[in-house]
C-alpha cells in the first residue's frame, strides 16, 4: 500500500488498481488527489477537510466514485445521496477493497463558544490511522500515525502526548498548512526528539511525496 501526502490533511492510499483518498480539503490539490480514486473517506465537515466543489466535480467525472462520511457531511450533498455512505464510530467497513475501522465521533474542542462537530477517525487495513481533527487513541495497534501537527484546537504537548499514546512505530504529519517553515521545524524537532524516546520514528512528507507502507 502506497501513501501519498497531499497538502494539509489530504492523503491518498494506492493498492494495485484501488485508490482511497482521505480528507480532500480546500488547501490541497484535490483534483489531482481524487483523479482515478475508487472511494473517499471524510473525517468531518470543515472545509480544510472537505472541498465541496471538488467533490461534486469528481462525482460528475467518475460515476463510480463513492464517499464515506459522518451524517453532518453527507447532509451537505443531498444531490449525491446515492453516492454517500454515512459512517459512525465503532464500525468495521470494507471500502473499495480496503478494511476500515472507525473510531472517535467528536471533533476536538476549539473553544467553548465554538460548536463541536462530529469527527470520525479511520484505521485503514489495520495499520494506518487518520484521526481527522481529534486525538482519538484507538483500542488497536497502529503502524503508521498521521499526526495533526498544528491546529487551533491543540498545543504541542497534546500533539506529543497523542503520538506517545498511539505508540505507532512510524509517524508522518498532517494538518500542517497553517505553519510556516520556521514554526514547522520547531514543532517537528520536539515531536521527533520526544516520540523517539518511545520507539517512534517521525518523518516529514512534502506535498506529493510517497512512502510504501
Amino acid at each position: 500500500m502506497k501513501l501519498t501526502k497531499f497538502a494539509h490533511s489530504c492523503v491518498r492510499l494506492d493498492d494495485g488498481d484501488r485508490a482511497l483518498v482521505i480528507d480532500p480539503g480546500i488547501f490541497a490539490d484535490t483534483e489531482t488527489a481524487l483523479r482515478g480514486a475508487t472511494a473517499v473517506l471524510i473525517t468531518h465537515e470543515h472545509p480544510d477537510h472537505v472541498d465541496e466543489a471538488a467533490i461534486r466535480t469528481a462525482a460528475v467525472t467518475d460515476s463510480g466514485l463513492t464517499f464515506w462520511a459522518p451524517a453532518s457531511v453527507a447532509a451537505k450533498f443531498d444531490d449525491l445521496a446515492d453516492r454517500f455512505n454515512v459512517v459512525e464510530p465503532q464500525q468495521d467497513l470494507r471500502v473499495a477493497g480496503f478494511d476500515v475501522r472507525t473510531f472517535g465521533g467528536q471533533h476536538a474542542v476549539i473553544h467553548p463558544l465554538v460548536p463541536v462537530v462530529p469527527n470520525i477517525a479511520y484505521l485503514v487495513n489495520g495499520s494506518l490511522l487518520h484521526p481527522g481533527d481529534s486525538f482519538t487513541v484507538p483500542p488497536a495497534p497502529v503502524e503508521t500515525l498521521l499526526l495533526p501537527l498544528h491546529a487551533p484546537w491543540s498545543k504541542i504537548s497534546e500533539v506529543i502526548d497523542f503520538a506517545v499514546a498511539v505508540r505507532a512505530p512510524r509517524i508522518h504529519q498532517i494538518h500542517d498548512a497553517l505553519l510556516n517553515d520556521t514554526g514547522r521545524s520547531f514543532v517537528e524537532a520536539n515531536v521527533s526528539r520526544l516520540t523517539a524516546l518511545y520507539g517512534c520514528t517521525y518523518e516529514y512528507l512534502s506535498t506529493g511525496q510517497a512512502r510504501e507502507l
